[in-house]
């Protein structure tokens, strides 16, 4: 399917093999199994994955969708829907998720950090842990409830700290609750969430770095890259048949060209300039 008129502001769906969809994060285990199921239940594909051509390959990498990705493939589809972006859009703009963690013993949190090899934590104040952060000097660092901060530092090539972060990650994600948000501002946090141990800032990354990450194996952990896309294309609502369907890919894309033109001719495309708020995702 070809690329519509820049003013028509549209984006931009194609079938595509799920074999070729790379990830940059790790699947959340937690969300994949739920998603699994939903899919199997309502029989339709909601919100298309949004993905980046990896540059001189066939493949994509997964910028939003993870999950959605993984159930694909725990259902054996042969190819799913997606948004295809261009990772150069000035439009498109990368920035990073902040984790509030909750619901535990802080001394349990704090001592299982300083025990992962290679990380050690070093007593900051904000300014020049955002400075820190902004020059990569640090891995991460963690704002606790009464305002103390520590950068996260790590040392090693791109690799080696992503494979630290997963370690950091990992020990909250199974051991106790986190949210995602984007702030580190106590004032903006503590009066939403109970029982919050620390606050997990972390860094931009830039998308050569998580074009590299994903066409070489690594994953970084999921939830801390937050892509903001221009025209998001939500509720397409793809039945889960034409996704299975042992038909060819020239097939599939044709089919959805014409649904995408029976879509225009009924006016049944809006698009919505302004932010909104959804309360039943």
């Amino acid at each position: 399917m070809g690329m519509l008129h820049p003013r028509e502001r549209m984006p931009v769906l194609r079938f595509v093999p799920v074999e070729d969809l790379i990830p940059h994060e790790q699947a959340d285990q937690v969300r994949t199994e739920p998603l699994v199921q939903r899919l199997r239940a309502e029989g339709i594909l909601k919100n298309p994955p949004v993905v980046a051509p990896i540059p001189d390959e066939p493949r994509y990498v997964v910028l939003d969708g993870a999950n959605r990705v993984e159930a694909a493939r725990r259902l054996g589809l042969p190819h799913l829907v997606v948004q295809v972006v261009d990772y150069e859009d000035p439009r498109l703009v990368v920035e990073a998720w902040t984790h509030v963690i909750s619901g535990g013993s802080p001394e349990s949190f704090f001592a299982a950090v300083q025990e992962i090899e290679g990380i050690t934590l070093e007593p900051s104040e904000r300014l020049h842990a955002r400075a820190e952060l902004a020059r990569r000097q640090a891995l991460a660092y963690l704002v606790c409830p009464r305002g103390d901060i520590y950068l996260v530092r790590a040392e090693g090539d791109l690799y080696r700290r992503t494979a630290l972060l997963n370690l950091l990650v990992d020990i909250y994600k199974s051991r106790f609750r986190f949210y995602r948000t984007t702030t580190d501002q106590l004032e903006h946090i503590l009066p939403y969430y109970e029982q919050v141990i620390a606050v997990v800032v972390f860094p931009r990354y830039e998308p050569a770095e998580i074009i590299e990450l994903a066409r070489n194996g690594a994953r970084l952990p999921a939830g801390i890259t937050r892509h903001i896309i221009p025209y998001r294309a939500l509720r397409i609502n793809i039945p889960l048949d034409i996704l299975a369907a042992p038909l060819p890919l020239e097939e599939k894309n044709a089919w959805l060209a014409e649904w995408f033109r029976r879509k225009l001719a009924a006016r049944e495309i809006r698009i919505y300039e302004e932010s909104v708020v959804i309360f039943d995702e």
